[in-house]
């Protein structure tokens, strides 16, 4: 018998406002599936047109800062209020999910319009059982975010990235705040799944932080191409905040050099300081050259050679008890330093060697932990 080949048909998802900050997320995440289309809207196209051929529509279009207070009225209320009665006349059930925010049902034109929007959707799943989904989304930041419009943090990104003047009335003034990566993540949950009904939820996790402490740190990430000390940039708000900010950065400053010390043994550069795991550093030596002759009471180091033949040799300061470890860049071997314990890196190649160094705290002028002692 012969085999068939079932060819899966796409999902038309219908984005509203796809060109907007979460919507260019959105879409881009969207694109990256198998099995999906979008179809884009933007203001000025006929949603007579794209209803019909929507499968799920994600509705993220709206009035944030009109000219005219009254379009807020148009662009939020009334319109979710025609997307809903085509989605009615439409005959059959579209998924709906639609971006609110938190101040839906504040005594504010743009929170009434949005509640407006709200309670149109929640008819037509009443009448009509069509599923809607809510998001009543807080201050959402990332990347592609419009500065000077209505983000804060990308305003103050964007400025400071760019040698810009930033504005703060109230240091102590509180924000809530979520980053796109997170709606976009729960978006695409629902869209891969089979809800039914009418739900309203927030978007977790969310953050909580003043507009003085968000300055602080966009500042910090600046000041860290000259002191190279990066913050906990790994996880949290802070992750978030430093991904928001160096995507403000223009091509000319995707990159930044860093100090050199040069000497008749080779080179040494510092690339990286962190507050709580150390720095990293790299350093080059000429052939026959040795480094260190040192030992530290606490510090400890890593080193790893990238290129080149090197010969560790260490020597207990109290038994003097000695010993060697030979590595290559042909290898991937680390080599620590032990407290207590004098080393030295010697070059036993015939052509430059270049060693990664990590050490586990900040070098300290001040208190160095460096004691010189012969191998």
């Amino acid at each position: 018998m012969e085999n068939i080949k079932i060819q899966k048909i796409d999902m038309k998802v219908l984005v509203t406002g796809s060109n907007g900050f979460i919507g260019k997320n959105l879409v881009a995440h969207i694109n990256q599936k198998n099995n999906f289309s979008v179809l884009y809207f933007e203001r000025g196209d006929s949603l007579t047109e794209v209803i019909p051929q929507a499968d799920f529509i994600f509705h993220l279009a709206g009035e944030n800062r009109p000219e005219d207070s009254k379009d807020f009225e148009i662009n939020n209320a009334i319109f979710t209020k025609s997307l809903c009665i085509l989605v009615k006349e439409s005959n059959k059930h579209i998924p709906i999910v639609f971006a609110s925010s938190i101040q839906a049902g504040l005594d504010n034109p743009y929170g009434k319009s949005k509640l407006s929007a709200e309670v149109s959707l929640e008819k037509l799943a009443e009448e009509t059982g069509n599923p809607v989904h809510i998001y009543r989304l807080p201050n959402v930041f990332g990347k592609w975010c419009k500065p000077n419009y209505n983000s804060v943090v990308s305003t103050f990104c964007y400025n400071i990235a760019n040698d810009l003047p930033i504005e703060i009335n109230d240091k102590s003034s509180l924000l809530k705040l979520v980053h796109i990566d997170y709606v976009v993540a729960d978006f695409l949950r629902v869209l891969d799944s089979d809800f039914k009904g009418f739900l309203k939820t927030e978007i977790k996790p969310q953050y909580e932080t003043t507009l003085g402490k968000l300055a602080r740190q966009i500042y910090s990430f600046k000041e860290s191409r000259n002191n190279l000390i990066i913050e906990d940039v790994g996880i949290g708000l802070v992750r978030d905040l430093y991904s928001t900010y160096v995507s403000f950065l223009e091509p000319s400053k995707f990159s930044y050099d860093l100090p050199l010390y040069r000497d008749h043994r080779g080179v040494f550069v510092e690339m990286l300081k962190t507050f709580n795991s150390g720095q990293f550093s790299y350093f080059t030596a000429h052939p026959g050259i040795t480094r260190g002759g040192h030992y530290h009471h606490t510090k400890t180091e890593k080193f790893l050679v990238i290129k080149g033949d090197a010969r560790f040799r260490f020597k207990h300061i109290i038994s003097n008890e000695s010993y060697e470890v030979f590595s290559s860049g042909h290898t991937p071997q680390v080599v620590e330093t032990i407290p207590g314990w004098s080393h030295d890196i010697t070059n036993i190649g015939n052509y430059e060697m270049i060693v990664m160094l990590w050490a586990n705290e900040i070098y300290n002028r001040d208190f160095p932990d460096t004691i010189t002692y012969e191998v």
